[in-house]
C-alpha cells in the first residue's frame, strides 16, 4: 500500500473488483433477462422494486466505505489490535441492519408497491419480489461485510471470487427457480428472487471462510464484538455520507418512477432496463473506486501526499476512459441491448432514444465517481452527500418533473445530462477545498489531520 508503484498498485486491488462487479452486473442483467420473458408486467415490477433494493445495498455498501477506510487507516498507522476490533464490530452492525429490512420488508412489501401502481398483476409480482430479497437479505448483508474486509487489508482476489461465486449460483438458479427445471418448481418472479438470495448467501460463506483463513489482519471473536460506540462513531462518520448519498439514489428512482408511470408502464420499464445495462458501465468503475478508496486511506494514515494524488489522477483517467466506452456503446447499438429484454415495439420507441440520451452524461460520472472515491479515502465523505444531493434532488426531480408537464417523454430524459453537469461544478468546488486541506495537513509529514 505504501511503496508499490501508484498505478500497478491501482490495477492490482482495482482490476479483480471490477472483474467481479463486471460479473455482479452481468447476473443483475441476466435476472431481468429472465423475468422480462414471464411478461412485461413483471419486467415493470422488477424496476419498481429496485429503490428498496438499493436501499438495502445502500445501507450494506456504505456502512462497509467506513469499515473499509477505518480499517486500512488502522493498518497505515501499524494499529493492528483495533482494526481487529473494527473488524469485529463490523459483522455486528451488518448483523443489525439485516433484521431492519427484514421487519420491513415482511410488513411493507406489499404497500410499497400500491403506492407506484393500481395495476394488480404488478403488485402482486412486486410483493412476492421484494418480501424474499428483504426477509431472507442476511446473504446480502454478510457477503458486503466478509468482502470489504477482504478489500480493505488488500485481498481483493479473494472478494472477486466470493462475488464471482454468488454470481454464478444466482445465474445457475434463475432459469431453473423461474421456469421450474430439473425437477424444480415453477416459481415464476419468486424463483428470481430466490436465486438472487441463494447466490448471496453462498458468496457470504466462502467470503467468512476465506478471512478466516487468509486474513491474517482479522479474527473473530465474540469477545471483540461487543458495541464500542467510539468504533462505531468512526465507521459512520465516513459511512453515513455514503449511505445517505446512496439512498438518495433509491429515492430518486422511486420519485422518478413516479414521473414515469404518469406516461406510461412501459416507460418505468424503460428505466429499469437501462439502470441494468449502465451497470455494465458503472460497476468497473465503482470497482476502480473501490481499490481507490484503501490506498487514499492507507496513504493518508500513513502522509504520503504525494500517493494520493497520483492515485486519484490514475483513478480518474480510467473511469473516464470507461465511462466513454459506455457512451460509444450505448449511442450505437441501444436497440440490440434493448431486445435482449423482449422488448415490445412500443417499449422500443421509447426506449432507444432514452438511452442514447441518458448516456450522455456518462462521462462526467465517471469523474465525480472517482472524486467521492477520494472524499471517502480522505474521511471528507461530506462532499460526496453534497454532490448526491445537488445531483438527484436539488436538480434531476425537479427538472424532470418540469419537462414532464411539456407531455414529451423524451425531454424528461434530458434532466440527466442537465443533472450531471450541474454535479461536476460541484465535485471541482468540493476538491479544490479537499485537496487544499489535504496539503495543509500532510505537508510537514503529519501522520493524520482531523477536521
Amino acid at each position: 500500500m505504501g511503496v508499490m508503484d501508484v498505478n500497478k498498485l491501482l490495477l492490482t486491488m482495482s482490476v479483480p473488483m471490477m472483474v467481479s462487479m463486471l460479473v455482479q452486473a452481468l447476473y443483475n442483467v441476466v435476472d431481468s433477462i429472465f423475468v422480462s420473458k414471464i411478461d412485461e408486467y413483471a419486467l415493470t415490477a422488477v424496476s419498481l422494486a429496485f429503490p428498496m433494493q438499493s436501499l438495502m445495498i445502500a445501507l450494506a455498501v456504505g456502512t462497509g466505505v467506513g469499515v473499509n477506510a477505518l480499517l486500512s487507516k488502522r493498518l497505515g498507522e501499524k494499529r493492528f489490535l483495533e482494526a481487529k476490533i473494527v473488524a469485529n464490530i463490523s459483522v455486528l452492525i451488518a448483523f443489525v441492519e439485516y433484521l431492519v429490512f427484514c421487519i420491513l420488508g415482511a410488513v411493507f412489501s406489499g404497500p410499497f408497491f400500491a403506492m407506484q401502481t393500481e395495476i394488480p398483476e404488478i403488485v402482486s409480482y412486486g410483493t412476492s419480489y421484494m418480501t424474499i430479497c428483504t426477509t431472507l437479505s442476511f446473504g446480502m448483508f454478510g457477503q458486503m461485510c466478509m468482502e470489504r474486509l477482504l478489500q480493505a487489508t488488500g485481498r481483493t482476489v479473494c472478494s472477486m471470487c466470493t462475488q464471482l461465486f454468488g454470481a454464478v449460483i444466482n445465474i445457475i438458479f434463475d432459469p431453473i427457480l423461474i421456469f421450474g427445471l430439473l425437477g424444480f418448481p415453477k416459481m415464476g418472479i419468486a424463483g428470481a428472487a430466490a436465486a438472487t438470495v441463494a447466490g448471496q448467501i453462498c458468496a457470504m460463506i466462502l467470503a467468512f471462510v476465506l478471512n478466516c483463513r487468509l486474513n491474517e489482519e482479522v479474527s473473530f471473536r465474540i469477545s471483540l464484538m461487543k458495541p464500542n460506540l467510539a468504533v462505531i462513531k468512526e465507521i459512520f462518520a465516513v459511512g453515513v455520507p455514503s449511505i445517505l448519498m446512496q439512498s438518495i439514489g433509491s429515492l430518486m428512482v422511486f420519485l422518478m418512477n413516479k414521473i414515469l408511470m404518469g406516461f406510461t408502464s412501459t416507460a418505468a420499464a424503460v428505466f429499469g432496463v437501462y439502470f441494468k445495462l449502465q451497470s455494465f458501465v458503472f460497476m468497473p468503475v465503482f470497482g476502480l473506486n473501490n481499490g481507490l478508496i484503501p490506498i487514499v486511506a492507507y496513504n493518508y494514515g500513513a502522509g504520503h501526499r504525494d500517493r494520493i494524488k497520483k492515485a486519484m489522477r490514475y483513478g480518474a483517467t480510467y473511469a473516464v476512459l470507461i465511462m466513454f466506452v459506455g457512451l460509444l456503446l450505448a449511442e450505437m447499438i441501444p436497440g440490440p441491448l434493448l431486445k435482449l429484454f423482449d422488448a415490445s415495439d412500443n417499449m422500443l420507441e421509447i426506449g432507444i432514444p432514452a438511452i442514447r440520451i441518458i448516456c450522455i452524461s456518462f462521462v462526467f460520472a465517471g469523474f465525480a465517481i472517482v472524486a467521492s472515491g477520494v472524499f471517502q479515502g480522505l474521511g471528507k465523505s461530506i462532499y460526496s452527500l453534497y454532490v448526491s444531493v445537488a445531483r438527484q434532488l436539488v436538480v434531476l426531480i425537479p427538472v424532470a418533473y418540469l419537462l414532464s408537464l411539456t407531455g414529451n417523454l423524451n425531454w424528461v430524459w434530458l434532466s440527466f445530462p442537465i443533472a450531471e453537469i450541474a454535479s461536476i461544478l460541484i465535485t471541482l468546488w468540493g476538491l479544490r477545498r479537499v485537496m487544499r486541506h489535504l496539503d495543509e495537513c500532510l505537508k510537514e509529514g503529519a501522520s493524520s489531520c482531523e477536521g
